[in-house]
């Protein structure tokens, strides 16, 4: 390159000549200047996150939980175990029968089983085929029918015939874990338990009372929350409540009169009218689960067997 080519070079690389070139002509309109960024613009920017709410504390949560307690004995003040019994005995092996059934299955076969072995000693020493025709209809009868033999040799043998008051002695009789033990404690002995059954669990967790889904842990986490008075009552108004409006596939949440305590509302159907379709047993008018239920019930009761439960 020239000697006159490199003069003509300024310090930003960029020729005097190009510079000239792109001058514009005098008196030439002067150029727009860049429009300000509008209000517009401005609310187009990301926004900020919002904080989410603040956790419900525990106390918080005893409240909530101590007043669905109290609302729910005002829906159901009827409630009870739906279980037909007339002694420690025959609700024992109703609970055994209940597992993997409905209550009103066993309530439907019960009647002709105590009809026919109405002590422990007559169980224990029952033909097994013959039991395990009675009990079919009630499932896994095999299973159930060793588990009720097998209980009632027991009470015969070690317990003179009676069914023990204590968790302890219960819990080591075939077929029966906590959940049977204190079913047979609270409704048979007036000791207090609380029964965690599928419906407790499904609704301990909804209402947040517990995150666990092991039935001894909400056992244990739940007892923390209400009086030991409670607990029995309270196990029938949770179950109460899971088998007619809580359900567990589809809530009927715009028919549940404790919306305003319950932290998942929604999950369920919320319109009004669609929800009271769902509505199960008393509430939904139809019959209960119990053939022979307790005074003071309002529905009505169960069919027997091969009846219509319509």
């Amino acid at each position: 390159m020239s000697a006159e080519g490199n003069s003509a070079v300024g310090e930003h690389g960029v020729s005097k000549r190009a510079k000239a070139a792109n001058r514009k002509p005098a008196g030439s309109a002067k150029p727009e200047k860049p429009a300000r960024a509008t209000k517009t613009a401005k609310a187009a920017e990301p926004v900020k996150p919002v904080k989410p709410a603040k956790p419900e504390s525990r106390l918080a949560m005893v409240r909530r939980a101590r007043r669905i307690n109290r609302e729910l004995a005002e829906v159901f003040p009827y409630a009870h175990p739906e279980l037909d019994f007339r002694n420690p005995f025959e609700l024992l092996v109703a609970t055994v029968l209940s597992a993997q059934t409905t209550d009103l299955r066993v309530n439907q076969t019960t009647p002709a089983l105590f009809a026919k072995y109405p002590t422990p000693e007559d169980l224990a020493a029952a033909v097994p085929e013959e039991v395990e025709e009675l009990i079919r209809p009630t499932g896994f009868f095999r299973a159930k029918t060793r588990s009720i033999m097998g209980l009632a040799a027991a009470l015969r043998d070690d317990f003179g015939g009676e069914v023990p008051g204590r968790l302890e002695d219960l819990v080591k009789l075939p077929g029966v874990g906590r959940k049977t033990a204190f079913v047979v404690l609270g409704n048979a002995f007036g000791v207090p338990g609380i029964t965690v059954d599928t419906h407790f669990m499904r609704l301990a967790r909804r209402w947040r009372w517990t995150e666990s889904d092991d039935p001894v842990k909400i056992e244990a986490e739940v007892a923390t929350i209400f009086p030991k008075s409670e607990w029995t009552m309270l196990s029938h108004r949770v179950i109460f409540h899971g088998r007619r409006i809580c359900h567990a596939r589809k809530p009927a949440c715009g028919a549940c009169p404790i919306t305003h305590l319950c932290p998942s509302y929604g999950e369920g159907e919320t319109d009004p009218e669609k929800a009271r379709k769902l509505l199960k047993y008393e509430m939904g008018g139809f019959p209960g689960q119990r053939l022979d239920p307790p005074p003071g019930y309002p529905g009505r009761p169960a069919p027997p067997l091969g009846a219509s439960e319509g």
